[in-house]
């Protein structure tokens, strides 16, 4: 603590510091939570005939926040692999990815570096089927690329590793970069695969669409089945409530302890200021009595006994020979702070 009982610019900058993060913790937390609960709350719905009057039903021909779970059908052509055989999907994603090493100077370490270089994704329109029926009711999938979680499942990768010369690596030693290779991947969303979608569900003219919800709820597209995907949504709350717990409690700590060290500052200042009272107090005492000869006489350590010592060689008349029997050694006297070296005593006749 600095003076005055001020908590010194490391303590408030740690207590600032964690409340924070409690605070950044806390707002993902009920994040989380929002979602889980909005999941939670999620209409369950089955593609079947039962599907078009339900939505006919509710207002505004719409279900605000659904979960379907189907098989992807393509709409109209399907977008084929470019390096595996008779691969077709609704999404393709094409990615390269450089992969190097980098020199930190601070650690003097070599650390890998990714970053991607080109990335492509294309879609085609598709729908969600019943699984059992293909001629059934089928859900037509909007912005699939909007979705949170899109299930893409990797069919192609290979890593072509850098070809490099003894004068390339000696100038990649002098710059702090190494590159390593690139990396070509290729996922895709395949046909058949199964899905589960949650978001807005609506009946435009004769077609039902799944899309994006209004209300800020995530928007999901994932091969995990619903209670897999709640289960998942419910153990990201516990983990970020588990945080949020931990860096609360550190900042309530640190609280504590600044509080507790500036109650004891605080004491300490009453007691100091008692100690004042108590001596301002004891000298007008010794001021009215006896027209203040005691006062002149007084001891300068405890005030009340005269003065019975002659310290050498500073040759002082200040204390008591009780007060000179408790000094510390080495003894030095009270006036002048000059080493004692023999104490002649002082007797008034």
């Amino acid at each position: 603590m600095e003076g005055g009982g001020r908590p010194s610019a490391v303590q408030a900058v740690l207590l600032t510091a964690s409340t924070a993060i409690t605070a950044l913790l806390y707002s993902v937390y009920r994040q989380k939570a929002r979602v889980a609960r909005g999941l939670q709350g999620a209409r369950k719905v089955r593609l079947d005939g039962d599907l078009r009057a339900l939505l006919l039903e509710a207002p505004g021909r719409c279900v605000p926040y659904a979960v379907i779970e189907g098989v992807v059908r393509s709409v109209k052509e399907t977008l084929s692999s470019q390096f595996v055989e008779n691969c077709k999907g609704v999404v393709q994603r094409l990615t390269l990815q450089e992969h190097k090493m980098v020199w930190n100077r601070t650690t003097h370490l070599w650390n890998d570096y990714e970053k991607i270089i080109h990335q492509r994704t294309n879609t085609t329109p598709f729908d969600l089927a019943p699984a059992e029926d293909s001629a059934g009711v089928t859900v037509r999938v909007m912005k699939p690329l909007e979705a949170t979680e899109l299930s893409l499942e990797t069919v192609y990768e290979k890593f072509h590793p850098s070809v490099q010369s003894f004068t390339d690596v000696i100038g990649h030693y002098i710059s702090g970069e190494r590159p390593k290779g690139i990396q070509e991947t290729e996922q895709m969303l395949k046909v058949g695969t199964a899905l589960t979608g949650v978001g807005e569900l609506v009946l435009d003219n004769a077609t039902i669409k799944l899309q994006p919800p209004k209300q800020g709820m995530p928007y999901y597209l994932s091969s995990l089945d619903f209670d897999s995907l709640l289960q998942k949504q419910e153990s990201a709350v516990r983990f970020w409530k588990v945080l949020t717990v931990i860096f609360g409690f550190a900042s309530c700590t640190v609280l504590l302890l600044l509080l507790r060290r500036q109650y004891r500052q605080h004491r300490e200042r009453q007691r100091l200021r008692q100690l004042q009272q108590e001596f301002r107090q004891a000298q007008e005492r010794l001021a009215s009595a006896e027209g203040g000869e005691i006062l002149k006489n007084a001891c300068v350590v405890c005030l009340s006994s005269t003065r019975s010592c002659v310290f050498l060689e500073c040759g002082h008349v200040c204390s008591c020979h009780e007060c000179y029997q408790a000094l510390p050694e080495p003894k030095r006297c009270p006036i002048c702070r000059q080493g004692i070296t023999r104490m002649v005593p002082l007797y008034n006749s």
